[in-house]
């Protein structure tokens, strides 16, 4: 895979990166996961040329997720881990969706921006943010400071294990999103965030200054609510069975982020292509286990890439 993108179609992401416990039937085994993670490597993989900035310890779980993001030629700038990477023991429910249990590095979670952070936000053509820790308000202002004018795309992907306080989470978030070119949400933050109503909150979003918000509903599909229309589509309904949700909308978010940097889309039928092709890489991602990003086109090989949570 090429690394020779201009700067313009580089993106930045900016969230969480931790070790996925996976304990199931098969046992116990480990993963290099999160939301941020996940959208960083399917940036790549979609052939973007992206930087994670995320809080990775010094640590044996931290050098795994070092060698994952070399591996798929992901730069990482990491920010200090006084208490060590993070780490998610993941155990699936009884209706099969998974549950986190966050060590407290997690919780405790903070990224701070040196230089080298800054400047390679002030030069990316788009910085994607998920699984930020909003309801921290020092956290939000240091972002803040950091985006400066940058483009903006934000997941707010609250995990209940890691969230303190919804009120002061849901105004850290509106403070990113008012100015975001879009925002991702799905029924899932509707219902941790808001009232449960996803329409309502994409309506709300658009009121208060994003550009644009992509609603996912799962396997119903998702809209995009942009300044030209709004398009939906349903989620493609592809060869094989669904394996694994989990990753799908992050998938999703790097999907668009990509569509965002190669082709900055302006009337409605664009912005239709760019979801259609985002429901396809959500559906492809689904049919392996992990949140590792793929494409309908990828899936004939099985073996490709380094497979990862």
């Amino acid at each position: 895979m090429s690394n020779e993108t201009s700067s313009a179609r580089s993106v930045v992401v900016i969230g969480d990166a931790l070790i996925d416990e996976i304990h199931d039937a098969a046992g116990v085994r480990e993963l290099v996961g999160g939301a941020a993670l996940n959208v960083a490597v399917g940036l790549r993989r979609l052939g973007i040329e992206t930087t994670l900035i995320a809080m990775v310890g010094d640590d044996e779980a931290g050098a795994h997720i070092r060698e994952y993001l070399s591996d798929h030629g992901v730069r990482l700038i990491s920010s200090e881990a006084p208490l060590g990477s993070s780490r998610a023991i993941v155990r699936r429910a009884a209706n099969g969706e998974p549950e986190y249990v966050f060590n407290e590095a997690a919780r405790q979670r903070s990224i701070r921006y040196s230089d080298e952070a800054r400047e390679a936000i002030a030069d990316a053509g788009l910085v994607a943010i998920s699984c930020f820790p909003f309801d921290v308000p020092q956290e939000v202002d240091a972002l803040v400071g950091a985006l400066a004018d940058a483009r903006v795309a934000v997941d707010p992907n609250p995990r209940l294990g890691m969230l303190h306080d919804r009120v002061d989470f849901v105004r850290g978030f509106e403070r990113i999103a008012a100015s975001a070119v879009i925002v991702k949400v799905g029924a899932d933050d509707a219902a941790v965030l808001y009232d449960g109503d996803l329409d309502a909150l994409r309506m709300r979003l658009r009121e208060i200054g994003a550009a644009a918000v992509l609603a996912t509903a799962g396997a119903a599909g998702a809209t995009l609510d942009t300044e030209a229309g709004i398009a939906s589509a349903p989620i493609t309904p592809l060869a094989g069975d669904v394996i694994d949700t989990v990753g799908a909308g992050d998938a999703t978010l790097a999907a668009v982020a990509a569509g965002l940097v190669s082709t900055s889309p302006t009337e409605l039928e664009e912005w239709h292509v760019l979801l259609l092709r985002a429901m396809d890489i959500a559906a492809a991602t689904c049919r392996a286990e992990g949140g590792l990003l793929r494409t309908p086109e990828s899936l004939a090989d099985a073996q490709r890439g380094v497979h990862g949570s």
